[in-house]
């Protein structure tokens, strides 16, 4: 058992033996998508630790797929939506930011940061803008360290 511990451990090491936060992204099939595309078609570079999951929109992020996001090893979560005002299901993305809201206060309660969890709005041709959101989720959930799920997971 203490072999896995360590071995998860090093799953967040880089080749410097810096801690590399796993971070999930939740985005949707319009705008965000998109921004990712344009970012890629752009070669604008954001962090290769973020991994994208597709939402057909940030209305339909569940508070539940954040929380297993960051039982499954999540470090940090983002959802990535369209700009306000300018959803493709209307108020989708209203819906989401208040998702996020209440996932950051069931974290909160349970002693995780609230950091480790944000939102971010985009259109689809904001490639740069979606390359700084995973930049500063990295960024912040580096300093953070390991999530504390970690360790109880071990």
């Amino acid at each position: 058992m203490g072999s896995g511990s360590s071995a998860e451990s090093l799953s967040h090491m880089n080749s410097n033996g810096h801690f590399e936060p796993d971070i999930t992204a939740f985005t949707c099939i319009y705008c965000a998508y998109m921004a990712a595309d344009t970012a890629g078609a752009l070669h604008v570079q954001y962090p290769a630790n973020v991994k994208l999951v597709r939402l057909p929109c940030t209305g339909k992020t569940d508070v539940r797929y954040i929380m297993e996001a960051f039982e499954q090893g999540a470090d940090g979560v983002y959802v990535v939506a369209c700009s306000l005002g300018n959803c493709h299901h209307v108020r989708g993305n209203e819906r989401g930011k208040a998702r996020v809201a209440r996932a950051r206060g069931l974290l909160e309660s349970i002693g995780i940061e609230g950091e480790r969890l944000d939102m971010f709005f985009v259109s689809g041709g904001q490639g740069a803008t979606f390359a700084r959101a995973a930049e500063e989720m990295t960024e912040r959930v580096r300093k953070l360290g390991p999530s504390p799920l970690h360790k109880s997971a071990s």
